[in-house]
């Protein structure tokens, strides 16, 4: 099976990425402003200053949006399907895309609590992806 893509790290994403390597999660948050913003930039999205900093994320949200994957449409994802595709609302107020683990795509819904893990899918990568958080 061929590779799975992975995102490259730029200038403006390679803290972000490392921090991944080591499990954290982190947003950019505007020193001028005091705006926190993810995807990683090199401006801040609020008032384009270029003075940013790195905050760790809580890691815990809610599933803001989902669809369900049942037909691998890149190459490398065959043996994953299905899964879930979701917009990860964080505490933070920040919205990420990322995976559903540890549950069936039946049991995910709008609204359902979530912590942030980390996957390996490439020996050093780490991708942050969410499993529905246990009270």
């Amino acid at each position: 099976m061929p590779p799975k893509s992975l995102p490259k790290p730029s200038p403006a994403t390679s803290t972000f990425w490392a921090a991944c390597r080591e499990k954290k999660l982190l947003l950019q948050s505007c020193q001028v402003c005091g705006a926190i913003q993810f995807y990683p930039r090199s401006i801040c999205t609020t008032c384009s200053s270029d003075l940013l900093d790195w905050q760790e994320a809580e890691g815990t949200g809610s599933v803001y949006s989902y669809t369900t994957i049942y037909r691998a449409l890149v190459p490398g994802f065959e043996d994953d399907v299905p899964y879930v595709v979701a917009m990860i609302e964080l505490i933070e107020r920040v919205q990420l895309l990322s995976h559903i683990i540890n549950c069936t795509p039946e049991e995910v819904y709008v609204g359902m609590p979530v912590r942030v893990m980390f996957k390996e899918v490439q020996k050093d990568f780490l991708l942050p992806v969410f499993q529905p958080l246990c009270d």
